[in-house]
């Protein structure tokens, strides 16, 4: 049996940046900051991390920094995909030389494929590596939707061990199709007890950014049958996750940690600064959840 990378709330924690580089002294006080408040796995240079904007050589930088700031507390999944096989596969080698625990694999997005393409591309990457793979089904972002036939047929291959699952709707078909011991996480904020009461083992977050404790502990009570104890966190984190999803994330997000002290920088292009509109959405969210004072 495969045994799960991570139970409960991973991070998929922004990129600071700095005159444009990252700031990796930032980092490493979010990673301190994560598990500190017990996330349960970093997973580094994803969407929310930016990694479309992330040269290949900062890419592996960043990631080889978050592996040596964890020290092995909690594994590392860094981000590898993309639209090329042939460059998904030399990232995804080059990131495994990191030390990083896991990979992050996004479906092909633009050129995109058929569903015969998505096996062949995730196999061919999966057989350059030994590291555990998640599979990133996003097709909000990429206009390509992993089929439920599909992910149980890549569920056989040994080190394709879950999926990053953002399509609610075909959840509970995924879990029929897949192998028992492949492991289904939420992408989405707002759908994570969902999920988790199909057999989900949890989520790769955005929230957790803001609120790693609340985040992870909604997720454990949910494991350990205190169905009540976590759907009162998930009913006080809603406005939070709108308004971090209010404009094209992670404007949002970050604009969240710079309001709350935390010097994160902005977003890079073609990402810009957050609307005045979003801006007060995000301030009266956090005010709301108690994470900011003020009226």
């Amino acid at each position: 049996m495969r045994k799960p990378l991570f139970e409960g709330a991973g991070v998929a924690i922004i990129t600071p940046f700095k005159n444009d580089e990252v700031d990796l002294e930032k980092l490493g006080e979010l990673i301190e900051f994560q598990i500190d408040n017990g996330t349960r796995c970093i997973v580094i240079c994803g969407t929310t991390g930016e990694a479309s904007t992330m040269p290949d050589a900062e890419h592996i930088a960043t990631v080889k920094f978050a592996v040596d700031a964890v020290r092995g507390r909690i594994p590392v999944i860094a981000g590898a995909g993309s639209n090329d096989t042939k460059h998904a596969i030399y990232l995804s080698k080059a990131l495994q030389d990191t030390g990083a625990d896991g990979l992050l694999s996004v479906t092909p997005y633009y050129n995109k494929t058929t569903q015969s393409g998505l096996i062949a591309h995730f196999k061919a990457i999966a057989e350059a590596v030994d590291l555990p793979i998640i599979l990133y089904n996003v097709p909000s972002r990429t206009n390509l939707n992993i089929m439920p036939t599909t992910l149980g047929e890549l569920s056989k291959v040994e080190n394709i061990v879950g999926v990053k699952e953002c399509n609610l709707e075909q959840v509970a078909e995924n879990v029929n199709c897949c192998e028992k011991d492949f492991v289904i996480y939420s992408g989405e904020d707002a759908n994570v007890l969902p999920l988790m009461i199909w057999g989900g083992m949890g989520v790769i977050s955005v929230m957790a950014n803001l609120i790693p404790k609340d985040t992870q502990d909604m997720c454990a009570k949910f494991l350990a049958g205190d169905y009540a104890g976590a759907r009162e966190i998930s009913l006080k984190t809603i406005d939070l996750v709108k308004a971090l999803f209010c404009e094209v994330s992670p404007i949002p997000t970050k604009e969240a940690m710079n309001q709350l002290g935390m010097e994160v920088g902005d977003c890079r292009l073609p990402l810009v600064e957050i609307s005045p509109a979003g801006r007060e959405t995000v301030r009266k969210a956090l005010r709301k959840y108690g994470l900011l004072s003020g009226d």
